[in-house]
């Protein structure tokens, strides 16, 4: 569903940005200088529709082109092969996603949804206002270092630069280098593609160096952050299953869940879903402890099935099952109220009787909480404080808190640093990696449309030599790879509106 105030503030900040432009391009008083003062400094509007281009930049780029001109031509020469190689894997990759949001419209299971490839980024539907920053930040970085491999392979192959810009169109920002023409033109379909492949293959460089920087991220830190100790707790959702005066606080590092141990945030994951989809977990306790069912009211069976024995609804209580140890062949199961606190507290966990045999020399029992369907009993280990017991669905407990696994060495140290580089990090190699493979898709307007022309006049000039016909061949191919692109933007935004 589309956020419907978002969309109202979007488009009443472009309307009056837009009625500003029009009022003053229509005044006898201002409009000359109001033009002028929009030409002096490169910025042109239309509606949703803002652009900025200078020549500041051009020196900076005539300079990289000048660094190492052997070094520099082998590294757009890699580009080139790595843009012809996108072209065909983007192809392939746009398929494979076509066919998946095609399976996903004809089925009613929610998890095909996080089986795409590439999905259409909508702010405020799939992607959560709390990271605007983040995305439209990584994204603007992704366009300047695109349009960056531009500029320098340009000037490299002696075709000038008229400038650089940004923009931005609707929310999304973006830039652009603008190229002379003529000498664009004049130059070789080989020396053209290395050109028009430079864009995705810069966006290909930072995505690695990003996923690099990822990886190497704990090692950068190590002096004033540690990890492998737990899962850091930066922040409580309040009036959540994890807050309350029991419960976790910032600051907290979660070392277990029951007998699953925690070193980090991919841990906290796994145990919760581990616990989510095995059988619940028993705990070891003296059989002089157990209280019968009928000391509070007889056990009785829930709508689901289930069993339940506490009937007075107590925050501290907790029906438990177990088998009674005088049952005849040790298969009658009994039920217990008991304070689950006082219960679980420093008890050894299992699965049957024979685990507590095994590990106590008095007599136990193996008691189970009763619980509804897919409801679970866990503790949550975070020293120096008692457990956190929490009963309810597992996944409402991760998104209860954030974590993360940086713990700082220093008290002044911020504990959302780490989360920021690592998120940034994150969108960084999701919309790089993403601008490389639209780019190299052979659609119009796109860089895949030059690719695959300046492709084509390199590789075709001998076997078709009428220009015409490889214009044509050409002209089918855009025309089936932007039917490509289309379908899957089109698709991919109903599926991500619409659901």
């Amino acid at each position: 569903m589309i956020p419907v105030p978002l969309l109202v503030c979007v488009m009443a900040a472009w309307c009056a940005v837009y009625l500003a432009d029009t009022l003053l391009r229509t005044s006898v008083t201002h409009r000359i200088s109001y033009e002028s003062w929009l030409a002096s400094r490169g910025l042109m509007l239309s509606p949703f529709h803002l652009r900025w281009q200078t020549t500041m930049f051009n020196r900076l780029f005539a300079y990289c082109a000048r660094i190492n001109p052997r070094a520099l031509y082998l590294w757009f020469s890699s580009g080139l092969v790595f843009g012809i190689v996108a072209m065909l894997g983007s192809v392939v990759l746009l398929v494979k996603t076509l066919q998946q949001t095609l399976a996903q419209m004809t089925t009613d299971n929610p998890r095909m949804g996080g089986q795409q490839t590439l999905q259409v980024v909508v702010p405020g539907v799939n992607l959560p206002t709390s990271q605007l920053a983040y995305f439209f930040s990584a994204l603007l970085l992704s366009g300047v270092i695109h349009e960056l491999g531009h500029a320098v392979a340009a000037l490299r192959e002696q075709v000038r630069v008229n400038g650089f810009g940004m923009f931005v169109f609707v929310v999304y920002p973006g830039a652009f280098v603008d190229l002379f023409t003529t000498h664009l033109n004049l130059i070789s379909p080989t020396q053209q593609l290395r050109i028009f492949c430079a864009g995705v293959w810069h966006n290909f460089v930072l995505c690695v160096a990003a996923l690099a920087f990822l990886f190497l991220l704990p090692i950068l830190l190590f002096p004033v952050y540690y990890t492998g100790a737990g899962a850091l707790v930066t922040e409580v959702v309040q009036g959540s299953a994890a807050d309350g005066q029991r419960g976790l606080s910032v600051g907290d590092i979660v070392t277990g869940l029951e007998d699953c141990p925690v070193r980090g945030v991919e841990d906290w994951s796994s145990c919760l879903s581990h616990l989510s989809h095995t059988p619940q977990t028993g705990y070891c306790v003296p059989v002089s402890s157990l209280q019968p069912s009928w000391a509070h009211g007889r056990a009785f069976k829930r709508l689901d099935g289930t069993m339940d024995c506490c009937s007075n609804n107590s925050l501290t209580d907790l029906c438990f099952s177990y088998m009674k140890p005088q049952g005849r062949n040790g298969r009658e199961r009994e039920y217990a109220c008991m304070p689950v606190r006082k219960m679980v507290t420093g008890t050894r966990v299992c699965r049957s009787d024979a685990d507590c045999a095994a590990h106590s020399n008095a007599p136990s029992v193996c008691v189970t909480p009763s619980l509804e369907n897919q409801t679970r009993f866990i503790r949550v280990t975070h020293p120096p404080n008692t457990h956190m017991l929490f009963v309810g669905y597992p996944p409402h407990l991760q998104y209860s808190v954030s974590l993360t696994n940086f713990v700082p060495r220093l008290g002044f140290l911020h504990l959302d640093l780490p989360i920021f580089l690592e998120t940034f990090c994150k969108y960084v190699v999701s919309l790089s990696g993403a601008l490389a493979v639209v780019n190299s898709v052979p659609c119009f307007a796109l860089d895949g449309q030059w690719m695959l022309n300046a492709l084509l006049e390199a590789t075709l000039v001998t076997v078709v030599t009428d220009r015409q016909k490889r214009e044509l061949i050409g002209f089918f191919l855009l025309l089936a790879g932007s039917a490509l692109l289309a379908a899957n933007v089109a698709l991919g935004l109903w599926m991500v509106t619409a659901r």
